[in-house]
């Protein structure tokens, strides 16, 4: 390891869940621990890399249902790197002036993020563990850019399933959601087991032996974690199913993307 790896916090003795999808849908921002153990996923699940293209998708729509509901503030938890078509490009095309926060403890999205985002005065990364809120919310960055007297939509792309719930899940998003103001919007993506064959286990069940926590929820479960927020419609579903720009988009089997995504409210009766 060098001294800048070091220096960074790069550990090189583990695939890191953020590069290993980075490597998936197509980045450069990985290493050969992370791509050899995503070309072990592979094996397992050849069809690893459309799901990851399937999440960035519902991401992309989840953004833009928050945009044209008026919000113009998005803090992005556990967001990986900022690649092309994340958040701040899709919500500064509707509008230039609105503000994005992402939040990673990765040190290679943390240091990609100052070259990608370098000369944006309204999106910024904050190196930071979201699973202490408080690290986030009180950053100077997030409380500079943001402005918590008006809406704001809080992104947990494929991020919730790493929590388990030894580490209260449930306590963790309403931590981020109680502080908002009614009309702010939460944004969640999970890996589940239902609907899937033995593969999808066998794959969690790698990430584990990695060293990475992977806890798939059902409908129920992640209905469960965001409970007391008004769930927008379509409700909990798989992630072509939300939303989707074309219904022909969607296929036949949707279960196949393996994650379910959800958009909650946090309206007037939620406080």
């Amino acid at each position: 390891m060098t001294e800048e790896h070091a220096k960074r916090g790069i550990d090189f003795d583990k695939p890191n869940a953020a590069r290993v999808y980075d490597y998936l849908i197509g980045g450069k921002l990985n290493y050969a621990i992370d791509r050899e153990f995503a070309e072990r996923i592979l094996e397992v699940r050849p069809e690893a890399r459309d799901l990851a293209l399937l999440n960035r998708r519902w991401l992309r729509r989840a953004v833009r249902f928050g945009a044209e509901q008026g919000i113009r503030q998005f803090l992005d938890i556990g967001s990986g790197m900022p690649t092309v078509g994340h958040v701040h490009e899709v919500v500064q095309a509707i509008d230039p002036e609105a503000r994005v926060v992402y939040v990673d403890n990765e040190p290679v999205a943390v240091a990609h993020s100052e070259i990608v985002l370098k000369d944006n005065d309204n999106a910024e990364m904050v190196q930071a563990d979201a699973e202490f809120p408080d690290t986030v919310l009180e950053h100077p960055t997030t409380e500079r850019l943001l402005d918590f007297g008006k809406p704001v939509m809080v992104i947990m792309a494929a991020f919730i399933h790493f929590v388990p719930d030894s580490r209260n899940p449930a306590g963790l998003i309403a931590a981020y959601l109680d502080p908002l103001v009614p009309g702010s919007c939460l944004a969640l993506s999970s890996g589940t087991f239902e609907g899937q064959g033995e593969e999808v286990r066998r794959a969690a069940e790698m990430y584990r032996s990695s060293g990475t926590d992977v806890v798939a929820r059902s409908r129920d479960e992640l209905r469960a974690l965001v409970d007391g927020f008004e769930l927008v419609p379509p409700g909990i579903v798989f992630t072509p199913e939300w939303r989707p720009d074309d219904p022909g988009q969607v296929g036949d089997h949707p279960e196949q993307a393996s994650q379910l995504a959800l958009v909650v409210r946090k309206d007037q009766r939620a406080g």
